[in-house]
């Protein structure tokens, strides 16, 4: 008789406590896969990033503007291949509830910097062409259900009043991590409307979005841009698109640092519920376990029987848990993209956090046997024999 078979064979004498000990273990694992593709979701933006673009924003809020004057002084310095800028717009369609990123963008420069948007040729020469134009993303266009030809009715905020675009083209994103729920609409015709409801601000813009020939210099030239209007009346801080991606998400930290406490307390739970049942397997065996040693089990023998019988259990909670897993996320992606789409788009469960909550739930599950291993080694077998119970 094998190691192996005396596991199976104690496993199977309590079938209804190891089952229910494997199905807290999914219920956990399921927990833990939907927190982590929630944060991952999350930090898909930073993600995406590209590392040969910064992002050149005044030094002293993002919702201060610049001077559309500052476009031909980066341009020219060293290194930058293109640029271009962009403002918030911050209109809401329908209702409050109807919030998405809006952009008013140079059209062409802002295409030509952003490659991952692919847009068909002919509906990107339309956007082009017409002023009151704009490109949505897929994503957003399902959402809404809107399609090429479309009129979108938008509620100015920052901006008051009521502004109507033309749907003249639906971009697709070029990898998976891309967001899909941007409009874009032409930062000319938001500046004309400007100059008449907001003509201190009419010129200027929200940020640039500078091209680098070689991503390893982004310090280099961060520094130089900012160096260029050091002591101006509207001074600069510019950083890697990635960081810029970064500060967004720091916003809402507290929450995102909540669901990784939450993350580390489920696995806290496995490792409680995994110890329990293995300190009661153990006990009842006590008797047993003392003739295993006369009979010349060595402690080696032991401890890879307790923590043979914990990775089984865990082994089978996790599969259990994967598979619970699959057809959970496709469902928690459906309730959470009607809510709150435009902040967790991509709610893909990747191989690697199946693999992670496989992983940690196996490691868990040998630290969970430390504690009865412990015990059975320190006790007297002339004691144990003699148990009863």
């Amino acid at each position: 008789m094998t190691i192996g078979t005396l596991i199976v064979r104690n496993l199977r004498r309590h079938l209804l406590r190891v089952t229910m000990t494997a199905l807290g273990i999914a219920t956990v694992i399921l927990a833990f896969n939907l927190i982590v593709t929630t944060v991952r979701a999350w930090y898909a933006g930073v993600e995406a990033a590209v590392p040969n673009r910064l992002i050149t924003r005044h030094a002293a809020s993002l919702s201060i503007h610049l001077p559309l004057a500052y476009r031909d002084r980066i341009a020219g310095l060293d290194g930058v291949t293109g640029i271009t800028y962009a403002n918030w717009f911050g209109g809401v369609y329908r209702d409050a509830k109807g919030f998405f990123p809006q952009f008013a963008v140079e059209p062409a420069s802002f295409l030509d910097l952003h490659a991952e948007l692919s847009v068909r040729e002919d509906e990107r020469q339309a956007f082009l062409s017409d002023r009151r134009g704009c490109l949505i993303g897929r994503r957003l266009a399902t959402l809404y259900g809107w399609k090429v030809g479309d009129v979108i009715a938008l509620k100015g905020t920052l901006y008051p009043g009521d502004w109507e675009f033309v749907v003249r083209g639906i971009y697709q994103g070029a990898t998976s991590t891309t967001d899909e729920t941007w409009m874009l609409l032409r930062w000319d015709y938001m500046n004309e409307r400007r100059q008449l409801i907001d003509p201190d601000r009419a010129g200027t813009v929200g940020w640039y979005v500078v091209r680098l020939a070689d991503p390893v210099r982004a310090g280099t030239l961060s520094a130089a841009i900012d160096a260029e209007f050091a002591n101006s009346m509207a001074e600069t801080r510019t950083e890697t698109e990635q960081a810029f991606q970064m500060g967004f998400v720091a916003m809402s930290g507290a929450i995102i640092s909540a669901l990784k406490v939450l993350a580390i307390a489920l696995n806290g739970i496995t490792l409680l519920v995994l110890a329990n049942t293995l300190v009661m397997a153990v006990r009842e065996r006590t008797k047993e376990l003392a003739v295993l040693r006369t009979l010349g089990f060595r402690p080696s023998h032991l401890a890879a029987l307790v923590t043979g019988e914990a990775l089984l259990i865990a082994g089978l909670g996790s599969l259990l848990g994967i598979a619970l897993t699959i057809p959970a996320n496709a469902l928690y992606a459906e309730m959470v993209g009607a809510k709150l789409g435009n902040f967790f788009q991509h709610m893909n469960l990747y191989p690697s956090t199946v693999l992670l909550s496989a992983s940690v739930t196996l490691g868990i599950a040998v630290c969970a046997s430390a504690i009865p291993i412990g015990a059975v080694l320190r006790r007297h077998v002339a004691y144990d024999l003699r148990h009863v119970g």
